[in-house]
């Protein structure tokens, strides 16, 4: 592995730590009860990988922090009641260090082929969102290797399309590598944006997605008023793929909710809304990989981002 990306899984055993209720009766076990570290893995089980990165957020010229989200959302699930989540597997984390970003991807998607061909269902925790270009790679190389050329269906709760075309690759450009790496293997790009804050993109951005047949829908369009219509048009969309990669970035939720990101949302989209598509998306069997981006401890006040983003991780869990 390039010298640049560690496979670090030595500091987890302090992360995985919670209250202990020996005392009381009935399943008192909590997430960091269910936890294991080696190199087991149980067919479906859920395995959770984290991607330390910084460098795409300094390149699109965000406010670093990100690569300690891993932990900290980790530290945050620790305690949460396991109910019936039996297992989790921590895979520990893939670190970039310095400008090595496309090294530390590359690291990524070999990580999460490997947990895709031992059955398992990886959720990858950034790290800023140059992290889904690692989850990609990944899922198509795991794709391929089975020559297994179905339609995928990209879902990013997001304020930003991330459709930048500017090079290095950042925060800022992952979809668009996806976009280009799609029409290279002469497939179909099928990517849905939702949430996006017409205050945070571009017209150059909106037409950029015009020009890749972009999917996407408003935050003034994704409020609780429209679940009912959002779940119907995207279940439609699910529909139609035979396999699904959610991504999230938490910027998509406001920022009195969700104040640890690079770039807060002054609308956004309620929680209950995420929490209702993730739950679609997550029982719909077409479901693949899934990844959290852009959660900044650095900006986060009382640990309340971190608790929301361990609860969006906990329905990914399943």
């Amino acid at each position: 592995m390039n010298a640049a990306v560690m496979y670090d899984s030595v500091p987890l055993q302090a992360v995985w730590r919670g209250r202990a209720d020996h005392g009381e009766a009935g399943d008192t076990r909590r997430v960091f009860n269910v936890v294991r570290t080696d190199a087991q893995r149980e067919p479906g089980a859920p395995v959770m990988i984290g991607f330390c990165c910084d460098a795409g957020v300094l390149r699109n010229q965000g406010r670093p922090g990100a690569a300690q989200g891993p932990h900290e959302i980790r530290r945050a699930l620790a305690g949460v009641p396991a109910h019936d989540l039996q297992v989790l597997c921590d895979a520990g984390d893939i670190r970039c260090e310095g400008e090595e970003l496309e090294a530390a991807q590359h690291a990524l998607g070999q990580a999460v082929a490997a947990e895709l061909a031992a059955g398992a269902r990886p959720l990858v925790l950034g790290g800023g969102h140059e992290v889904a270009w690692g989850t990609w790679q990944g899922l198509r190389a795991h794709l391929d290797a089975r020559d297994d050329r179905g339609r995928v269906l990209v879902i990013n709760l997001d304020a930003h399309f991330d459709l930048r075309t500017s090079r290095p690759a950042s925060s800022g450009t992952p979809f668009d590598q996806i976009a280009a790496d799609c029409r290279k293997r002469g497939l179909r790009f099928d990517y849905a944006c939702l949430g996006v804050s017409r205050l945070g993109n571009t017209a150059a951005l909106f037409e950029r997605a015009r020009e890749l047949g972009v999917r996407h829908v408003e935050d003034v369009q994704m409020q609780e008023r429209h679940l009912d219509a959002r779940l119907a048009e995207l279940q439609g969309w699910i529909d139609e793929a035979a396999h699904v990669y959610l991504s999230i970035d938490l910027d998509v939720l406001p920022a009195a909710v969700m104040p640890a990101v690079s770039a807060p949302a002054a609308y956004g989209v309620p929680l209950t809304v995420v929490e209702a598509i993730v739950e679609l998306v997550r029982v719909s069997g077409k479901l693949r990989v899934a990844d959290l981006a852009e959660f900044n401890p650095a900006y986060d006040r009382d640990g309340c981002g971190a608790r929301v983003a361990a609860r969006l991780a906990y329905r990914l869990l399943g």
